[in-house]
């Protein structure tokens, strides 16, 4: 097992984190419970130890569903979960709002069964509240124990500046990156290299495009987002550069005895020095390929011929 210790804190987890995404049960098409507890369960035997969520994952219910999985187990896990994104009468907005930080934070909390949660983070900015104001409560929730560290999600260039102000009180940045999707990888850097975070990705197996399951008729049925063109990854032009990628990753998961998605989780743990990849799984065997990806590296040669592909 692969471990760093996240910038400006003492948490120490596995590069490979669990994404809870489809632990929500909503859009990822048939998903089961007892396949995604046994999921965590494989995780953990695996030194597996770092778990992403977020409030919003089913309205809940992937932090119900992961707090259940880890039960007993809890002391053996970092749990990260994600605040901002509010359901209302009137549809989804973001809200940073101090109320509803403590309000998402209490809730959080009792869904996972969990005395306090170890990264909490800024699932999107809501254009209105501050990063000084989401400060003083992250604050105040550490005081009382609630939360150890905090962290962003999905930032981008223009909040660069405003965030400088508060180097090293934040420990981590995740955002989509792949080898299907690297717009943000600049960025990410930046981020990383001047502000002090821990680079998280997710969406790192291109909502599974990447994973060497699909050809060009890849369809999907109305429970399942990525039927929608929105998906960009399952469409179109998109849809044939990203199955380019995946030939030219099997000569070389051939080559090294693994998995195709163990080449292109690989590829970001390689390319992303110190970095942490998300996966969502829905089930044992999806987690236990993704962990094929830890313990080697790619060649200088290899790293080159994907970076060059997927540019």
């Amino acid at each position: 097992m692969e471990y760093i210790t996240l910038k400006n804190s003492d948490l120490r987890v596995s590069r490979l984190c669990v994404g809870g995404c489809p632990m929500g049960g909503h859009g990822w098409g048939v998903v089961q419970e007892n396949e995604l507890i046994d999921a965590v369960h494989a995780a953990l035997d695996q030194g597996i130890n770092f778990f992403d969520n977020a409030d919003t994952y089913g309205l809940g219910q992937s932090e119900r569903t992961l707090g259940k999985a880890l039960g007993s187990r809890r002391s053996e896990a970092v749990i990260a979960t994600k605040f901002g994104v509010r359901v209302t009468k009137q549809g989804t907005v973001y809200d940073n709002s101090p109320q509803w930080i403590r309000e998402a934070c209490e809730s959080s909390l009792q869904r996972l069964g969990a005395d306090y949660i170890d990264l909490y983070q800024m699932h999107y900015r809501d254009g209105r509240t501050s990063i000084g104001t989401v400060l003083e409560v992250l604050e105040q929730l550490r005081q009382e124990g609630k939360i150890r560290y905090f962290g962003l999600s999905n930032l981008t260039q223009a909040d660069f500046a405003e965030l400088s102000r508060y180097k090293c009180k934040f420990v981590s940045l995740q955002n989509e990156y792949s080898l299907a999707r690297r717009d943000h990888e600049a960025d990410m850097l930046q981020f990383s290299r001047e502000l002090d975070l821990t680079p998280l990705t997710w969406g790192s197996l291109g909502q599974g495009i990447l994973t060497g399951k699909y050809d060009r008729t890849a369809a999907f049925g109305s429970d399942d987002r990525r039927s929608r063109e929105i998906y960009v990854n399952f469409h179109g032009e998109k849809l044939l550069k990203n199955l380019e990628i995946v030939e030219r990753m099997r000569p070389i998961a051939a080559e090294h005895g693994k998995s195709v998605s163990a080449v292109a989780i690989r590829f970001i743990l390689d390319h992303l020095k110190d970095s942490v990849v998300i996966c969502g799984v829905k089930r044992p065997a999806q987690l236990l390929g993704n962990a094929e990806s830890l313990g080697w590296h790619l060649s200088p040669e290899e790293l080159d011929l994907l970076d060059r592909i997927s540019r």
